[in-house]
């Protein structure tokens, strides 16, 4: 019996992600990308594997599971990672109030969590703004990555151990049942599976129009520290991050928070910005984001937006010794209507993966095995 052959449009996080999961079922697979390597919202990003951020049960089964696949490959490729855990940091009454709530539902549910007191933070972890600070949730679930070497080193481990070929600087212009062309070739599979992100916005434009999904834009920034083998200890967060994760919507204690950001940090508000730090194992402190929604953006970084940002994050670290060294912007698909992915059946045989919004890192490995898994 000859082996069916599928083929992967998109080689961001979700590609790679159903590119594994379709080899794993038996698949002779083939990824194809219009970039010579990935460049897009799949290594513009903190790196984060971010169970924390997940809500009780499928969601947070997913991001575990994700996690170990991601932990799984890196280890095969020999790249390092961070397993640094998280802490949420509170330096209001309202902040802490979510925390110690939030504490008590992770914890009796066998989540790896504990409560810190200022003190304990500030002897833990580096550079923590203890001024004002009440104190935070640690998490042991949360790795980080460099997304940037970590998704430039996937396509050459996936071909050694799963035998899964790539076919670089093609853009794929047309999809049909067992095929898809470019401008000069055409590739035939049993299966072809549509992952690329935004862009499949022109490969099925009357399918994209149809659905409750826009795209997402945001800003990040890099620091390296003056002081080599610096380290921060964990991911750090603050407030502005209970109201963004879905995790902490059960808190009956939220809507109190939520009102006084409304109130004193209107600017926050209206640019979607809650302010996050991560380190790579290298060293390297990935500083972030903004939130702009629509189909269109201006394409140049606003330096308002990141001055917002660190005005924020000089409350939580202390960041004199901090030197920066990039900033930049990416481009995502995201739901309205907050489902967490989107999975479509174009025709047998011809499946769109898509919309898992600023968790690809989190969760896309987990989504992918789940998906096909149904096929």
């Amino acid at each position: 019996m000859l082996q069916q052959k599928a083929i992967v449009v998109g080689a961001g996080i979700v590609g790679l992600a159903t590119a594994r999961a379709l080899a794993i079922k038996g698949f002779k697979v083939t990824v194809i990308d219009k970039t010579q390597e990935a460049i897009g919202a799949s290594i513009r990003n903190f790196g984060m594997l971010w169970p924390v951020g997940q809500p009780d049960g499928a969601l947070y089964n997913r991001a575990k599971r994700s996690k170990e696949i991601w932990i799984e490959c890196l280890q095969g490729m020999k790249q390092s990672f961070n397993p640094c855990g998280s802490v949420h940091l509170a330096y209001f009454d309202d902040e802490w109030a979510v925390i110690e709530e939030m504490y008590s539902k992770f914890s009796s549910n066998n989540r790896p969590v504990q409560l810190f007191t200022a003190s304990q933070i500030t002897e833990r972890f580096s550079g923590v703004n203890s001024r004002k600070l009440i104190g935070g949730l640690y998490s042991d679930d949360e790795v980080i990555v460099d997304p940037r070497a970590a998704i430039k080193g996937l396509p050459a481990y996936l071909h050694t151990v799963y035998g899964i070929d790539f076919i670089w600087g093609t853009a794929i212009t047309g999809v049909t049942k067992h095929k898809v062309s470019s401008f000069d070739k055409e590739f035939e599979a049993d299966i072809i599976c549509v992952c690329s992100g935004a862009d499949f916005e022109t490969l099925f434009p009357s399918i994209f129009k149809s659905l409750p999904i826009t795209k997402s834009r945001l800003q990040m920034m890099r620091f390296k520290h003056e002081k080599p083998g610096y380290k921060i200890g964990t991911a750090v967060c603050g407030g502005l991050s209970l109201l963004h994760y879905k995790s902490f919507a059960v808190a009956s204690s939220l809507p109190d928070l939520q009102t006084r950001i409304d109130n004193e940090m209107s600017e926050y508000v209206k640019h979607g910005i809650h302010v996050m730090v991560s380190q790579s194992a290298e060293g390297e402190l990935t500083v972030g984001d903004t939130h702009e929604y629509g189909l269109d953006f201006d394409p140049f970084d606003n330096h308002y937006l990141n001055q917002l940002v660190l005005d924020y994050l000089k409350k939580m670290m202390h960041i004199d010794d901090w030197q920066i060294t990039q900033s930049w912007n990416g481009i995502y698909p995201v739901m309205k209507n907050g489902d967490t992915d989107l999975f479509v059946t174009v025709e047998p045989g011809v499946y769109i993966l898509n919309g898992i919004g600023g968790h690809g890192m989190t969760m896309s490995f987990g989504f992918a095995e789940e998906t096909i898994n149904t096929l």
